[in-house]
């Protein structure tokens, strides 16, 4: 069946969004899917977005299904997001945050995490539901045009690593998304959006030369990534130059930190919350923020916990939380004034540490951004060490708050010559749906023409080599790094590998490692790294395969040639310098195609 239709899916750590063009158009006509959700037993009602949490009721056949789609694993929606503050320990929040998180397993059920209920959900599996959700949406809605035959988008954040972007794909497969979707990166996605509001008048508010600084603060994350305006026979074309690290602040800490400052409140009144009102705390704490620092917002908010204990068994506990506090906690606690020279610090942090969410040590997300300019400086930065940042495009719900935006406006300036702070790139009306509605232009323009934000690979990456030497008990070999694909590499390329030959172990089992770096620009094919500074380069997933072969535990002499796939595979090519064996293995490091 052939594709009437682009998709463009935003599965975000809060809300997902769909949305959606028709490809016969000459224009990108996107509109927005109307979700429908439980908001309350007996009660469905059409959102825009659906909120990414997922209650899990004691029993299977309690879930509460919405008519006409199917149920996945529990409760998807408002309603689960509801019940999350008298219920926590049965509703999972915060799932795609788990799927970039290597100290667990994302296919075991884990979820809700610190829960003590007996049916758990995987991280894959909660992902899984929210996608059904949507892609169950639009069959009920165009049941002649079915997802599975669509030409799909979905977003990651640009941060996430191969590993990640795989268990994304395996939850996305499971939903029933077409086998050939792509990945697009969500501050391109939310630039995409931009260049599409403003149509074809986006070249008149940059010039050759100009650098954007994309600041996505979403619910769980903050991703940062760096555009270069550069000229190309005589027309403007974007260049990605670089992305941030994966950084677990945003949204949900705001909500945690306000739920701090209400637990004072509630201690001035002579009242201590134990853990489970914390946690329903946290929850009402996501209203208050969006009230308090909306538009016309009100002075104050208040915030109602549901009584335990004998003296407050069916009553409610009550507090009014102040804007001008709230203003305060947030704005100066995750917006502060810094030096451009300041980096995040991970004082007071300690030895042992429980293996949850990695969150951020350092809530300061203008501290992070110093880093992040700080170690792409020959992008960013002028000869004096100034920001030459030109442009900011800001995105992610976060951002809805103009206290958040102006105080960015204010550090960035700070870090200029010129004290001036960079130009907004504007007219985007909803932040809330900007990197679904980009997903869609994208996949829009992949079949009608239109531009594309180039740079290739986000990252380089590495295969890890076992050096020679005797064996010493308890001491493993050192490892070392050869680089066989440099950042960006374009899709659909490929390269020697210069090195001396490598032995390669086939016949048994083996594990194969693999590592990513953003910062090591200037590594092409055949760098081999002996040694490298500490979080320079992370590791990836590790394969484990067996490479078939006459003689079991034989090494054999190999020389590497690497290969991107159209698809965003990166084929290690393995050739025998003795024989003509050839061995392949693949790794998935699509970030758009």
């Amino acid at each position: 069946m052939t594709a009437r239709f682009c998709i463009g899916v935003d599965l975000g750590t809060t809300n997902s969004v769909l949305a959606f063009a028709p490809l016969d158009e000459e224009e990108a006509m996107i509109g927005v899917l109307p979700i429908p959700q439980i908001m309350e037993p007996g009660s469905v009602e059409n959102r825009l977005s659906l909120a990414s949490f997922l209650y899990l009721p004691p029993l299977p056949d309690e879930a509460f299904e919405v008519p006409g789609l199917s149920s996945c694993n529990g409760t998807a929606g408002e309603y689960a997001r509801r019940i999350s503050a008298e219920q926590p320990e049965r509703v999972v929040v915060a799932a795609k945050s788990w799927l970039c998180n290597a100290n667990v397993d994302r296919s075991d059920q884990i979820l809700p995490w610190d829960s003590a209920i007996e049916s758990k959900v995987s991280p894959v599996e909660a992902s899984t539901a929210y996608l059904k959700h949507l892609v169950d949406t639009w069959n009920l809605r165009f049941p002649e045009d079915p997802f599975s035959s669509q030409s799909v988008v979905l977003t990651v954040p640009a941060s996430f690593d191969a590993t990640a972007r795989e268990w994304t794909r395996q939850a996305a497969a499971e939903a029933g998304f077409p086998s050939d979707f792509v990945f697009l990166e969500e501050p391109q996605a939310a630039l995409y959006n931009w260049v599409h509001a403003h149509n074809k008048v986006w070249r008149k508010s940059l010039k050759e030369g100009d650098t954007l600084l994309v600041c996505d603060v979403g619910g769980g994350t903050t991703d940062l990534t760096l555009v270069r305006v550069e000229a190309e026979q005589g027309e403007l074309i974007l260049n990605r130059l670089a992305v941030g690290n994966h950084l677990l602040v945003g949204g949900d800490n705001m909500d945690l930190a306000l739920a701090h400052v209400a637990s004072g409140l509630f201690s001035q009144k002579g009242i201590s919350l134990n853990a489970w009102q914390s946690l329903s705390l946290w929850d009402s704490c996501r209203t208050a923020n969006e009230q308090l620092l909306g538009p016309a917002a009100p002075d104050a908010f208040p915030l109602t916990v549901l009584g335990r204990g004998s003296k407050l068994i069916g009553g409610t506990v009550t507090a009014n939380l102040d804007r001008a506090a709230v203003i305060e906690a947030l704005v100066d606690g995750f917006f502060p004034v810094v030096a451009a020279t300041e980096r995040p610090t991970d004082e007071g942090t300690s030895g042992f540490q429980e293996l949850g969410l990695p969150y951020a040590s350092d809530s300061a997300i203008t501290r992070h951004i110093a880093a992040f300019l700080q170690d792409h400086a020959e992008e960013s930065q002028s000869t004096n060490g100034a920001s030459r940042v030109t442009h900011l495009l800001f995105n992610g719900g976060v951002f809805n708050a103009d206290p958040f935006r102006a105080r960015i406006l204010e550090t960035l300036a700070s870090w200029r010559e010129d004290k001036q702070p960079p130009s907004v790139l504007g007219g985007v009306e909803d932040l809330d749906q900007a990197v679904a509605c980009g997903a869609t232009y994208y996949a829009w323009s992949r079949l009608h023409g239109g531009v594309r934000i180039r740079g290739g690979l986000s990252r380089s990456y590495y295969i890890g080599v076992e050096s020679s030497g005797p064996a010493i008990p308890g001491i493993p070999r050192p490892l070392h790094a050869l680089c066989v694909a440099s950042q960006g590499m374009e899709e659909g390329t490929q390269s020697n590998v210069p090195s001396r030959p490598m032995g390669l172990k086939v016949g048994q089992r083996a594990r194969f490692r693999f590592f990513s770096s953003t910062l090591r620009k200037s590594d092409v094919p055949g760098t081999l790294l002996k040694q490298w500074d500490e979080g320079e380069l992370q590791e990836v997933a590790p394969l484990e395969v067996t490479l078939s072969e006459s003689g079991a535990g034989q090494v054999v002499p190999v020389q590497f040639h690497s290969r991107i796939t159209e698809l965003g595979v990166l084929e290690l090519s393995c050739k025998g310098t003795q024989s003509s064996s050839e061995w392949l293995l693949a790794m998935n490091v699509r970030e758009e195609s």
